[in-house]
């Protein structure tokens, strides 16, 4: 009996059997099994082809939603006054309010018309029994008709009754029929209205993004469709934008005008809902561009005339990298030039049509950053204005490389170098130029000038110079002392009257080493790739920059010769302030064959390479002098003083000349009992306050 005894205590176990036995050395210790599964569970979760499957589940199960939405919103619209509301908002969100009332009057009508149709069903039931009764007798008289006609000619009394009889027939067979299919139709039918759903979603693509397959998600380079753009803006992130589209009935295809083809690309004009600013979609360029699946550069943003309207021009995709067409200087060995009424062929505008630039008394500006096509640009110019062979060229490169090297023979005043002695050298020859100027401004009127045009490249070394005549003013800098700066604002001031003009280039553009009355004074203001917005406004000016010009959004490296043009001399469409420009590229050989057909056609030029100089003189230092001990002096006595001083310097003074010399200074001639008169302090203070720093040479 007791061996069968379970005993209500477990003896414990020795320590031995609690101590767990060691795994041996190199042995794998089992996994567990929910950890297996776990790994087995992410490994299909996560795997290509369930990721596959899911997107096909999600694409077409949103397709059917999608489609549902889509016929449902028809149908509400179809049956109540929501469209007609909708476009009233709409048309009062843009703003036009003869439009909304327009659509008010249509909803009036659609609801009288909706009113009457209702009455009308009132009286549906008792027309429709009225009718069936009719219907019903005239039916059944006339079928016993026809039995008559048929029972006398069969003489059969039988057939009296046959088309009755044969009707009923027919309905006992439709009956069956419909008996027969109705089955089938209502288990099709769910399944026909589904896929007739899956359809209109699917045609207007209602599935997520995500869950479109790769070949549908991937639209870069599409091309540009209504729905395309009006997505493109809806997507900006503009709030007042995105609730006005959406409430538009059209969604939004009111706002664009016609899609045109623009050279390599298209162009839009987007009118602009109520409350929102162009400067907004203007500052989403990028984001536009995204949502257009364009680059940014690829994208651009004008102000047309149209108040409240933004005018898309957007590339084909890629088409901006493939190069243009070669210049028709190159092309065209009969080529010829007339400064006063030519244009010159300086590339294609984005449109893809030809941009020529007229050079006629206007002053030139071209800037940007370094090794982006700036000398290039404005030597196309140049070698434009050569085959005039009316034309005299003085030029002055602060690069030295030889970039103009061609024109050695072509120009009468050739200078190349960037050092300080080249700088002062190229100081006096726009000095040169402002004395050709007063004595063409002197000469009786009605005479007629030669062109002369001055150019400058890399000008910023001459405004940087630090070198100090022995006048001790100095060549560079932007102030009324400096030599340099004087002239060209001289230039920019009167030169055009008389056909002097002065062209500079210069590269990445700050307040000292372009001065604002500087680029102020430049009719034509070109600007390559720039840094920042800041420069874009100090190449082109606010006006430009404000309404879409941004060279600062070109690519440094990749738009190589394409220019933002503000001038009157090119061809800009209506309501813009510039115009893109993408410029021929003419290199040295082709510039070289260029300026010997220009050769050809004059009688032989002889170029300086230097400006010849006089004794130095130092006018304000002679002016004191004559001044003597007086407080002032009469300007015709001090003109007097001055050629008895020093006849070659002197002796052919105007008050101009006079006026020249000092204008700026702070020591500027002035009346005294109604007469001109010069102040001996005004210009002793103005020698005394002339820096006393000697020259040094600045790398560029």
């Amino acid at each position: 009996m007791t061996d069968n005894v379970v005993p209500l205590f477990k003896e414990p176990t020795t320590s031995t059997d609690a101590i767990p036995t060691p795994v041996a050395v190199g042995t794998v210790r089992p996994v567990r099994v929910w950890k297996r599964t776990a790994r087995g569970l992410r490994t299909i979760v996560t795997h290509e082809r369930t990721r596959t499957a899911a997107r096909l589940v999600a694409r077409h199960g949103m397709y059917v939603i999608g489609g549902t939405r889509i016929t449902a919103k028809r149908t509400w619209d179809g049956r109540t006054g929501s469209r007609y509301e909708r476009m009233i908002r709409a048309a009062e969100a843009a703003g036009n309010w003869e439009e909304a009332k327009e659509w008010e009057d249509r909803l009036t009508r659609f609801r009288a018309a909706r009113h009457h149709r209702r009455m009308d069903l009132l009286k549906a039931p008792q027309d429709a029994a009225r009718s069936a009764l009719f219907g019903t007798g005239l039916t059944v008289g006339g079928l016993l008709a026809l039995g008559i006609v048929l029972a006398i000619a069969n003489k059969n009394i039988a057939d009296v009754v046959a088309p009755i009889s044969a009707v009923i027939e027919a309905i006992r067979w439709i009956v069956h029929i419909g008996t027969v299919v109705w089955g089938p139709a209502v288990t099709i039918g769910p399944w026909l209205a589904l896929l007739a759903l899956w359809g209109v979603g699917r045609q207007r693509q209602t599935a997520p993004q995500w869950a479109l397959p790769a070949q549908q998600r991937d639209d870069a380079g599409a091309p540009i469709t209504p729905s395309i753009v009006v997505t493109a803006l809806r997507d900006l992130g503009i709030g007042p934008l995105r609730g006005a589209i959406k409430e538009m009935g059209d969604a939004g295809a009111g706002m664009l005008g016609p899609i045109r083809i623009a050279g390599c690309g298209v162009e839009v004009d987007v009118t602009l809902p109520s409350g929102v600013s162009t400067a907004e979609v203007q500052g989403r360029r990028r984001k536009l561009a995204e949502n257009l699946a364009r680059h940014e550069h690829e994208v651009f943003i004008t102000l047309p005339t149209a108040a409240r309207t933004v005018r898309l021009w957007i590339a084909d995709s890629g088409a901006l990298d493939e190069p243009i067409g070669p210049s028709p200087l190159v092309t065209d060995q009969t080529a010829t030039a007339n400064y006063k009424t030519g244009k010159a062929p300086w590339g294609q505008d984005l449109r893809g049509d030809a941009a020529r630039m007229s050079l006629y008394q206007r002053m030139v500006l071209i800037t940007g950053l370094s090794n982006q096509g700036k000398t290039a640009a404005l030597r196309a110019l140049a070698l434009w204005l050569a085959l005039d062979r009316t034309v005299e060229f003085r030029i002055a490169d602060l690069k030295g490389v030889g970039d103009w090297g061609m024109f050695d023979g072509l120009a009468t005043t050739l200078i190349q170098g960037p050092t300080d002695e080249h700088v002062i050298e190229a100081t006096e020859m726009v000095e040169g130029l402002v004395a050709e100027m007063e004595r063409r401004i002197q000469a009786p009127p009605g005479t007629v000038f030669p062109p002369l045009v001055g150019i400058v490249d890399e000008a910023q070394v001459a405004f940087m110079c630090p070198a100090v005549g022995d006048d001790k003013r100095p060549y560079g800098g932007s102030k009324a002392t400096s030599r340099y700066f004087m002239a060209v604002r001289k230039i920019h001031n009167q030169g055009r009257a008389v056909d002097v003009v002065l062209w500079e280039g210069t590269q990445d553009p700050t307040d000292q080493n372009l001065p604002k009355l500087v680029r102020e004074g430049a009719h034509t203001r070109v600007s390559l790739v720039l840094g920042t917005e800041s420069q874009a406004r100090m190449a082109l000016g606010d006006k430009a920059v404000d309404g879409g010009a941004a060279p600062h959004l070109l690519r440094q490296g990749l738009d190589k010769g394409t220019v933002v043009v503000a001038s009157d001399g090119i061809t800009i469409p209506a309501g813009q302030a510039s115009i893109t420009v993408r410029t021929h590229y003419i290199d040295t050989d082709q510039a070289t064959a260029v300026a010997d057909r220009a050769k050809a056609l004059r009688d032989g030029v002889t170029t300086a390479h230097t400006v010849a100089r006089g004794p130095a003189i130092d006018p304000l230092a002679d002016i004191l002098t004559v001044l003597g001990d007086g407080p002032r002096v009469l300007t015709q006595d001090v003109l007097k003083r001055l050629a008895a001083l020093n006849e070659d310097a002197y002796g052919g003074w105007s008050f101009l000349d006079l006026k020249r010399v000092l204008d700026g200074t702070g020591a500027e001639p002035y009346k005294s009992d109604g007469r001109m008169v010069i102040g001996r302090d005004r210009v002793a203070r103005v020698l005394a306050g002339r820096p006393d720093t000697g020259s040094a040479s600045v790398a560029e």
